[in-house]
């Protein structure tokens, strides 16, 4: 299967030009799966007041299906959405031809306060695309290895980490993604986005890191779309090899 990272600068509260820009990067390369950052339509909103878009009339969720439906692939990535029942959510998307899922952001970043205006998630998400299936999880669930680790929430072959984290904790992002891949014997897929918000400088560091910990592919600190090929076929090879996870701790 083949993963584009789509790694860019977000513009604030300008849901169309973040579509634009989007659009722009997946239209350079072919890809079964298009990955975007953490509420990539907004940059990231604290308080979604009169910013977060409707869920049933959002014009970026809409943009995901439609582009997934023409271009016959998937694309995953988070929105800040308001919902029925009146709560906040930030919610990864992963939308496909002929299908729309969602995980709500388990881990609200109280740091930033986002726990103060968003309704957190309580239940992790395993979707199957292709015959890949991925665990979704959204920023600061990084953090968190006991939410992710391999068997508590289904059995994956990848984690895909949508983000936005800021260039001032970027060693944090650059080795837990790679502590996630190894500790889980699975490929972990992080996209983070560049450029500034109103309060935050972001430097990227978008990657797909293989089971044993090497860097398939790096978007370093810039605008760009970069993608590269998993197989199923080395990440069984490699469990096969190494049968670390049948000792894991069972939680």
């Amino acid at each position: 299967m083949k993963i584009a990272l789509l790694q860019f600068d977000l513009c604030w509260n300008n849901v169309r030009a973040n579509i634009e820009k989007a659009l722009f990067l997946i239209n350079k390369v072919d890809a079964d799966l298009y990955v975007l950052p953490e509420m990539w339509s907004t940059g990231f909103v604290i308080r979604p007041q009169g910013v977060a878009e409707e869920e049933s009339s959002s014009e970026a969720l809409k943009w995901m299906k439609d582009t997934a439906f023409t271009k016959d692939c998937a694309i995953s990535g988070s929105l800040a959405v308001s919902v029925e029942d009146g709560s906040f959510r930030n919610r990864h998307y992963f939308v496909s031809k002929n299908s729309c899922t969602f995980y709500d952001k388990k881990h609200c970043f109280t740091l930033g306060k986002e726990h103060l205006f968003y309704q957190k998630g309580d239940t992790s998400l395993v979707v199957s695309y292709k015959g890949v299936r991925f665990l979704l999880q959204t920023c600061y669930d990084l953090r968190f290895p006991c939410f992710s680790r391999y068997g508590r929430a289904g059995e994956y072959d990848a984690i895909i980490y949508v983000a936005n984290w800021p260039s001032s904790r970027r060693q944090a992002w650059d080795i837990l993604l790679r502590a996630r891949a190894i500790e889980n014997q699975c490929y972990v897929v992080g996209v983070n986005r560049v450029g500034n918000d109103t309060t935050l400088e972001y430097n990227g560091g978008s990657v797909i890191v293989d089971p044993l910990g090497n860097i398939l592919t790096d978007c370093g600190e810039k605008e760009c779309v970069s993608s590269v090929d998993i197989s199923l076929e080395t990440l069984q090879k490699i469990r096969s090899r190494f049968k670390f996870l049948d000792d894991r701790d069972r939680l």
